[in-house]
């Protein structure tokens, strides 16, 4: 007789049966976790030596790039890049207190103006500490203040506005309405504005009232990377012949403006704005170097994008008229503002009627080489005329 079959117990069955449904499952889940190849891709290790233009576009896990950064915080933080070694680049993010406690400065001055920015990706150089920011020019002599007596004010009877028609400011000065309906200056440059006064019984909101309401763009001021310190830009479009803003600063004499001009020469530095609209050797001079606006930090260059005007608004006096600073083309958020300190523009030959930068006036000694303590322009632009005066 052959020997008898053995069948398995009923709990080996059940065991045998758990165990291979619990293989399915773990099969199945390790599937599951396994990626799929085309949508697998390759880290490559951060290299040991990286240039600071490959380490201003590069993307750091969990972070924004750098250029979101710098665009959202505007110079409030000081970002700085260390690669260390092949598996990890370390970013260090200092605060700059310095430049806050600055735009909230500025900004609490100027609360009724579009909020201006402040900030710095070249270098460590802290807000200038001499400097008083003013909406308004000031008068610091006394014959500029007789002139400004509101008693020699001659008004419009226009209600509520005025029209080219109708208003006489402009004409009453041999002049022309110098604006259209969106405020933006009609006349070629090199032309005297006469807006309405404080006598004037036309509201706030008279299409005459532009220089006088004060800045009109949103604005940053930063610091420039070619070495010419700080400049001003726009935060957004500024469409041609648009008002942006006042050269404002203070009011002294020819023969303050001369000693002040020796010592500025000296830092190679240019802050005196003659008001020599009608006379070569202006009476006053406009000083942005201790107190100013945003134009205080506006640079030169051979090919502006900024055309001054003179513009009388609370005197009809030809020695004493405001610097407005108008778009001589459509100009798009980022650029940098500028115009041309020596205000040759268009009408190049010409006799200059508009004020200007004060010039150095030449030494009468005629062993003094040519070039010699001269401002050098640094502007870039294809006409630059090397120096500024």
């Amino acid at each position: 007789m052959g020997k008898p079959k053995v069948l398995p117990s009923k709990d080996i069955i059940k065991d045998s049966k758990s165990k291979t449904s619990r293989e399915i499952k773990t099969s199945k889940k390790q599937e599951r976790k396994k990626p799929i190849a085309k949508n697998t891709r390759k880290i490559n290790p951060v290299p040991t030596t990286m240039k600071v233009e490959d380490l201003l576009s590069c993307k750091v896990a969990g972070l924004e790039t750098l250029d979101d950064l710098a665009r959202k915080y505007r110079g409030k933080l000081n970002l700085q890049l260390k690669c260390t070694s092949k598996e990890h680049t370390t970013l260090n993010v200092t605060l700059n207190h310095k430049m806050i406690v600055w735009e909230l400065e500025l900004n609490r001055v100027c609360s009724a103006d579009p909020v201006i920015a402040v900030e710095n990706f070249v270098d460590d150089e802290s807000p200038p500490d001499y400097f008083t920011y003013v909406r308004e020019n000031i008068v610091s002599t006394k014959c500029g203040r007789e002139l400004l007596d509101p008693s020699f004010l001659v008004g419009c009877e226009c209600f509520p506005r005025c029209s080219p028609a109708n208003c006489p400011c402009p004409s009453n000065s041999m002049s022309k309405f110098a604006y259209d309906r969106s405020k933006r200056v009609l006349l070629p440059p090199r032309s005297p504005i006469y807006e309405c006064n404080k006598s004037c019984k036309c509201s706030m909101d008279c299409p005459n009232r532009v220089i006088q309401k004060g800045l009109t763009t949103r604005v940053c001021i930063f610091r420039t990377d070619n070495g010419r310190g700080w400049g001003l830009k726009t935060r957004e479009f500024i469409p041609k012949n648009k008002f942006v803003v006042e050269y404002v600063g203070e009011i002294i004499t020819s023969e303050e403006a001369e000693r002040r001009g020796k010592l500025y020469d000296s830092k190679q530095q240019t802050y005196l704005f003659d008001l020599d609209f009608h006379d070569e050797d202006a009476t006053f001079t406009v000083d942005a170097y201790r107190y100013g606006n945003v134009s205080h930090f506006i640079n030169h260059s051979c090919d502006p994008n900024l055309q001054v005007y003179s513009v009388w608004v609370d005197t009809l006096d030809p020695r004493l008229p405001r610097i407005g600073l108008f778009a001589t083309r459509d100009i798009n958020a980022g650029e940098e503002l500028s115009f041309d300190y020596m205000m040759t523009g268009s009408n190049e030959g010409q006799k200059s009627a508009s004020p200007g930068m004060r010039k150095k006036k030449k030494s009468k000694d005629k062993s003094e080489l040519p070039n010699i303590d001269r401002h050098f322009c640094a502007c870039g632009a294809s006409n630059c005329r090397k120096y500024l005066f």
